[in-house]
C-alpha cells in the first residue's frame, strides 16, 4: 500500500482507483517492440523508439498516481547472449535502453524527481553503456518521488546466484556464520538493494504481448506478486491498459501465502 506520509502531492490516482491499494511497486516485461514494428512495416529501431516513449508515458504516469517505484525488464542474459542471429537488433534495443532513456528523459527525470538505478550484470555489457548507466544513476542519485529501475542484461537466477557467491565471500572470510544466513540476508545481497526493503519486491508484474512467463524476472522478489498478462504490445501499452492492469490489481486479496481464516485472525 502506498504511505500517504511520504509523498502526499504524489497520491492522486485517477477516478475509479482507492488510494490506499495502489501497488508501491510495479514491474514491467516490456515484450512485443519488435513484433509492433513489423506488423507495420517499420524498422526493428524504430520499435525500440516506440518502446521507449511508451514507457516514458507509464513513468510519468506512475509518478501522478503515486506509485513509489518501478522496474522493467529491457535485456535479459538470454537475448543478450543466446540469440547471436538477432545480435545487431539487440545492439539497437541496447543502445536505445540507458542512453536513449537518459537522453529522452533527462528533464523529466529532474523535474519529477525520479531517482534511476541499472540493475544486471552490466560487466557483461559495453564500455559506453556501463558509463551511461553509471552517468545517469549519479545524476539523480539525490532524487526520491519514483525510483526507476532499469533491469538489462538481468536474469533471475543470476541474481541470486551473484548473492549466494557474495555471501559465501563473507563466510569464507569469517565475517558471517552460515547460520546466520536467513531470507531477510540473502534478499539484502540481490540486485534490487539499491531500494528500500519495503520497495524492493514488485507488488505487481505486468506482461505485455500475450506472453505468460516471467522469463527469468525477479524470481526470488516476485514470489507474492500479482501477475497481470495482457496481449498488448509494449509500444501499445498506454493510459488506459495501464489502468485496466492497476484496477484488475486492486480487485485482488492479497494473501502472501496465508489462508483466509490465518489473515481473520
Amino acid at each position: 500500500m502506498a504511505d500517504k506520509d511520504l509523498l502526499p502531492e504524489a497520491l492522486v490516482p485517477p477516478i475509479g482507483l482507492r488510494p490506499e491499494l495502489m501497488p508501491r511497486h510495479v514491474a514491467f516485461v516490456l515484450d512485443g517492440n519488435r513484433r509492433w514494428a513489423q506488423a507495420r512495416g517499420l524498422t526493428t529501431l524504430e520499435g525500440y523508439e516506440a518502446g521507449v516513449q511508451a514507457l516514458k508515458k507509464i513513468v510519468e504516469l506512475s509518478c501522478t498516481w503515486g506509485i513509489r517505484a518501478i522496474t522493467v525488464f529491457t535485456m535479459s542474459v538470454e537475448n543478450f547472449f543466446g540469440r547471436p542471429e538477432m545480435m545487431r537488433e539487440i545492439n539497437f534495443g541496447l543502445e536505445l535502453i540507458v542512453p536513449g532513456i537518459r537522453d529522452q528523459m533527462v528533464d523529466m527525470l529532474a523535474r519529477e524527481r525520479i531517482r534511476l538505478h541499472v540493475i544486471g550484470d552490466l560487466s557483461r555489457m559495453p564500455p559506453s553503456l556501463q558509463d551511461a548507466a553509471r552517468e545517469v544513476e549519479e545524476m539523480t542519485r539525490n532524487n526520491s518521488r519514483l525510483h526507476f529501475t532499469i533491469a538489462a542484461c538481468y536474469s533471475g537466477k543470476w541474481d541470486i546466484a551473484q548473492a549466494c557467491r557474495e555471501l559465501a565471500t563473507k563466510v569464507q572470510d569469517k565475517l558471517l556464520m552460515p547460520e546466520d544466513i536467513d531470507e531477510a540476508m540473502l534478499a539484502s545481497h540481490l540486485s534490487t538493494n539499491v531500494l528500500e526493503p519495503e520497495l524492493a519486491c514488485p507488488d505487481l508484474v505486468i506482461r505485455t504481448s500475450g506472453e505468460l512467463r516471467l522469463s527469468n524476472f525477479l524470481l526470488w522478489q516476485s514470489a507474492y506478486s500479482e501477475l497481470y498478462f495482457t496481449n498488448i504490445l509494449w509500444p501499445d501499452f498506454g493510459e488506459d491498459e495501464y489502468l485496466e492492469a492497476l484496477k484488475d490489481f486492486q480487485s485482488r486479496e492479497r494473501r502472501f501465502g496465508k489462508s483466509k481464516s490465518s489473515q481473520a485472525e
